[in-house]
Order: C-alpha cells, then structure tokens, then sequence
C-alpha cells in the first residue's frame, strides 16, 4: 500500500507563489509517474500537471503551462508543484497522485493513477 500525503496549501493573493509538496510512503513504493490534479468547488476533478517515473517528461494542463512546474525528488519520495502568478481561478483543493508500477507515462488520466493523497486546499484571494 502507498500513502500519499500533501502540504504546501493556503490562503495567498493573486499573484502570490505557492509549492505544494507529496510525500509517499510505503513498504514498497513504485517506480512509476506522478501527478496532481485539483477540484474546484462545484466542478469536476481536473488535470493539472504529471511528472514521469525519471522526470525526464512532464505534461501541463494549458491552464498552468507557464506558471507552473512540477518535479520531483526520488531519493525523497517527494514530487512538488511550484505555482506562481496564481489566480483566483486556481482555488481548488490539489490532490496527488501515483500510477502503480510500471505506469511510466505522464498521463492526464486520473484513472492511470492508483493511489491518491487527501488533498490540500489552495485559496487565491482577488
């Protein structure tokens, strides 16, 4: 079993920066790709970035491309998002997530993806 949990979120203004951080544990955790996605109030769980297993590829949802960036540390078992020049449009609560073994693509499917943190929220003020 693979525990994800996240931190990093808060209430910011617009225009302010935030890093979300995940960190996995587990007895045995797998190599495979990483993502976030988010949910915002009243809306579907959306796409939001995806790193792959190396972090040799990402994939952005045209909504962040160019404010954010996603990576990751293996030898910490932590994958991160940098958001900057946040709107109030990016409120939402920002899940993580990891495909199980073998799941090598950056994917924007949530259903390539096996296990899920709890959340944490992001408010942009206006």
């Amino acid at each position: 079993q693979v525990m994800l949990v996240e931190s990093g979120g808060g209430l910011v203004q617009a225009g302010d920066s935030l890093r979300l951080s995940c960190t996995a544990s587990g007895r045995t955790l797998p190599r495979s790709a990483m993502g976030w996605f988010r949910r915002a109030p009243g809306k579907e769980r959306e796409f939001v970035a995806a790193i792959t297993w190396r972090g040799d590829n990402t994939n952005y949802a045209d909504s962040v491309k160019g404010r954010c960036t996603i990576s990751r540390d293996n030898a910490k078992n932590t994958m991160y998002l940098q958001m900057n020049a946040l709107k109030p449009e990016d409120t939402a609560v920002y899940y993580c997530a990891q495909g199980g073994e073998g799941r090598w693509y950056a994917s924007r499917a949530s259903d390539e993806y096996d296990y899920w943190g709890q959340g944490t929220q992001v408010t942009v003020s206006s």
